[in-house]
């Protein structure tokens, strides 16, 4: 995402949510209640969805600014990428800010900071996983007491007073707890958090991430943990890769769950609050796109899982790539939503991804809504490398984005471009969706172009649905990625081989390698598994509209890839626009 738009979509999102709180508070089965927003996507289910219709078709447009909080003095630098969305309780938003991850409430109606909570942690910072502001909060009361909770860049786990922002004396230890402890093997540093816990019926349940590109086979593991709200002690750990005699531990060949590490989950989580369970979107294993050090399918890595809530103990899961080694980490929140098919009413879960694909289940028994298929995917041709014979494929909804890369995909607005994009296009691998990375062997092999790429398709915004019509609203772009592997300096990596070179393609003369549109928005029924419609997302880039290659030429609706998060009230869909990734020639094409 371009840094200023993302500020700028960051600043709407906070105005909005504070405009809602305005509005009357209407009663609501689904959704965030009462005209409150106490989690980050509404409400446990992650449904981004209000049931508030006071704003409309025909006044949206009357909409003004009433203030404005700047994130630009909070930390040591300014953080642009801002992901946050903040609570609102009772009128008064909570946030986080700035490279320091500093808590903030805010007066809703006025903008007026009310309390600051920095914290401090030293060398702590240094030996995270991720930096920046995070994704902001999480928000917990048992009617008489109420607490927010933080994950700090250091990897702590704060409870603060609401009231005061004051730290939690009871909690931990003076308020905090050591993330780093309790994970079942030893950890120093590569591990943090860039997104708030999930509350459900009183327990905090933490994920974790790390650094984008492993570069030792031996990496901290991304084990989810559940902790008591009042006393920060550990209740459960539900080990994301299987220890000893567990459960799906075969699927890592040679004893690789001894060392293998990540398979967190970064994103945000979701819970079901009347059944008790909680859905893990889980990542990748180390490395990201080679896997000849963990033969296998490597459960629970790029897995759906739900957990009863209570004791950490699997329900059901879902492997969504076998023997990941394409950077498809399910990026997003599951979403809850009662869905009708063919007659029959079901509590069910979507689950979106970088692919593209939008996998529906039964929440409570992990059942698909439709049938899943293994279908035979290519075959790895880098030494060590096995990758997986098939992967699953959902016969329903149909994908959102594109996927795979052929020549009919290159950008063909006028034949000298198509002819430069042939050109361009012929020095790499194209085929389709899971053609793996290859290697960098001479100069007219320079890898695998990848689409979607890491970025995807969908990623950290996520979906939101609309309980009461069973329609799902997701963004995505057309964002091609080049993977190209090659044998890494042996003083700084223990891999065979790792991802090299940059990840970025160009297309002819600066525009883009594929066609348009580049960013999407697709409205999905649930209950029928088929599309609604799809628009193209955001104008064509100022750059593009105006290259001198394309005077002339109708470009049609191109829309901009982006990450616009959905927010959907009853009246009402808003979508941050495409933006960013195309909007320089410089930039990824």
């Amino acid at each position: 995402m371009n840094l200023a738009v993302g500020r700028q979509l960051a600043i709407r999102i906070a105005i909005v949510a504070a405009l809602l709180a305005l509005a009357p508070a209407a009663s609501a089965q689904y959704g965030a209640s009462d005209g409150e927003w106490r989690s980050y996507a509404g409400d446990a289910g992650s449904t981004k969805y209000s049931p508030l219709d006071q704003i409309n078709a025909e006044n949206v447009k009357d909409l003004k600014v009433l203030w404005r909080w700047k994130t630009d003095n909070f930390g040591p630098r300014t953080h642009f990428n801002y992901e946050v969305t903040p609570l609102m309780i009772g009128g008064v938003l909570y946030t986080t800010a700035g490279s320091r991850r500093t808590v903030v409430a805010i007066d809703a109606a006025t903008g007026e900071t009310l309390w600051i909570f920095r914290p401090d942690e030293g060398m702590r910072v240094g030996a995270a996983g991720r930096g920046g502001a995070g994704r902001g909060v999480a928000y917990w009361s048992d009617g008489e007491e109420a607490r927010i909770f933080i994950v700090t860049r250091g990897f702590q786990l704060i409870a603060l007073d609401p009231e005061t922002g004051n730290k939690i004396p009871g909690f931990g230890e003076n308020g905090a707890v050591d993330l780093k402890h309790g994970l079942d093997r030893p950890v120093a540093r590569g591990i943090g958090s860039t997104s708030p816990p999930v509350i459900v019926n009183d327990v905090v349940v933490v994920g974790s991430t790390f650094p984008a590109a492993s570069t030792t086979k031996e990496t901290p593991p991304g084990h989810v943990r559940g902790y008591d709200p009042r006393t920060g002690r550990r209740l459960w750990i539900f080990h994301t890769i299987p220890q000893n005699d567990e459960f799906g531990v075969e699927t890592w060949e040679d004893d690789a769950w001894t060392y293998t590490g990540n398979a967190g989950v970064w994103t945000l989580l979701t819970a079901d609050e009347e059944l008790g369970y909680v859905y893990l979107p889980i990542e990748t294993s180390a490395n990201d796109w080679y896997g000849g050090h963990r033969l296998g399918d490597n459960l629970f890595a790029e897995s759906l899982v739900c957990l009863d809530a209570e004791t950490g103990r699997r329900v059901w899961h879902f492997q969504l790539v076998h023997h990941g080694i394409f950077d498809y980490d399910i990026p997003a929140a599951p979403v809850l939503c009662d869905i009708t098919v063919r007659g029959r009413r079901i509590k069910a879960v979507a689950q979106i991804t970088k692919q593209g694909f939008c996998f529906v289940f039964d929440r409570e028994t992990g059942e698909p809504v439709w049938p899943i298929e293994e279908r035979e995917v290519p075959p790895s041709d880098v030494p060590g490398e096995r990758a997986s014979p098939t992967q699953p494929f959902p016969t329903k909804p149909p994908p959102f984005a594109r996927q795979g890369v052929t020549v009919d995909d290159l950008l063909d607005f006028t034949p000298e471009l198509r002819a430069e994009a042939l050109e361009i296009a012929s020095h790499y691998r194209l085929g389709p969706l899971y053609t793996p990375p290859s290697l960098i062997e001479d100069e007219v092999t320079s890898g695998t172009i990848q689409l979607p790429g890491s970025r995807g398709g969908a990623n950290w915004p996520g979906a939101a649905v609309d309980p009461e019509t069973g329609i799902l609203y997701v963004s995505s772009s057309t964002v091609p990625q080049v993977i190209a592997l090659n044998k890494p300096d042996p003083n700084r990596s223990d891999f065979d081989y790792i991802r090299v070179g940059s990840m970025t393609i160009r297309g002819p003369r600066g525009l883009p390698l594929l066609k348009p549109p580049w960013g999407r928005i697709t409205a999905i029924d649930l209950n029928r598994g088929e599309h609604l419609w799809q628009v193209a997302n955001g104008e064509t880039p100022q750059h593009i509209r105006n290259h001198p290659a394309l005077r002339g030429v109708d470009l049609g609706p191109t829309g901009q890839p982006g990450r616009g998060g959905p927010l959907v009230t009853k009246t009402l869909l808003f979508v941050g626009e495409g933006g960013g990734l195309y909007n320089s020639a410089r930039g990824a094409g």
